[in-house]
């Protein structure tokens, strides 16, 4: 596949071994490690047509958190040298925790969000768009339409030109989709379903101990977990 189709984004997503990770690519029907599609969960009062419909985009994702939104390589610059680049930036970051996740709403979508607020996740975050910022490729006049819904605040509508997405910097909040978008009436449903199907998963901290490259082969392609780049001193783990 040429370079130039694929795109890369960078999250957290929980190491495949983690109960969180178990779960939550059950739930949306896809481990992203592998690639291999799991038959959709089966929840009291969901269909599993319904199940598979409303974690559909979701799905195409992954279980993950971005940190930096998908986006395509800059003039001059490789995957290799990306790589690189990340495994340094996440010697430079010592591992911590985030507290329980909550089920909150985000634009319409169900998500997992920490419970309170956490400064060292925030600081990552903008990190990770600054410094591997020369990686991106600047957006076109016709994606900047596409993401320019109107609707932004004059910070996002800032970020949006100057970053190449409009939630980041103060503007960022972390979350992990569960959904895709709900009307009022599957809200409530979904949020049960969600709660009861992760259950005793969301009273349990999260160590953040790893920065994952997702990549996105082709347009349109399901992303998938590249490497995982431990923050500390140990080397990329790349994917087989």
């Amino acid at each position: 596949m040429s370079s130039d189709q694929q795109r890369y984004a960078i999250s957290f997503t929980p190491a495949p071994h983690e109960a969180l990770g178990i779960v939550g690519a059950s739930w949306v029907g896809r481990n992203a490690f592998s690639g291999a599609s799991i038959e959709p969960p089966m929840i009291g009062g969901l269909s599993l047509a319904e199940t598979s419909f409303h974690t559909a985009l979701p799905r195409r994702y992954g279980f993950q958190g971005m940190l930096k939104s998908p986006f395509y390589l800059a003039d001059g610059m490789s995957e290799a040298m990306l790589l690189n680049a990340l495994m340094r930036f996440a010697t430079g970051w010592q591992p911590f925790w985030l507290p329980r996740l909550k089920v909150v709403q985000r634009g319409g979508i169900l998500a997992f969000a920490p419970a309170v607020a956490v400064p060292e996740l925030d600081d990552l975050a903008a990190a990770v768009v600054c410094e591997l910022d020369p990686f991106r490729a600047p957006l076109s006049e016709a994606e900047l339409e596409r993401r320019d819904t109107g609707l932004l605040s004059p910070v996002q509508f800032t970020n949006l030109h100057r970053w190449g997405q409009p939630d980041v910097m103060s503007a960022f909040s972390f979350h992990i989709p569960l959904t895709g978008p709900l009307d009022a009436r599957e809200m409530a449903r979904m949020e049960r379903a969600v709660s009861e199907f992760f259950g005793p998963i969301l009273q349990e901290p999260v160590e953040f101990e790893n920065i994952a490259l997702f990549v996105e082969e082709e347009p349109g392609a399901p992303f998938c977990v590249h490497s995982l780049h431990p923050m500390g001193a140990l080397p990329a783990r790349k994917i087989a």
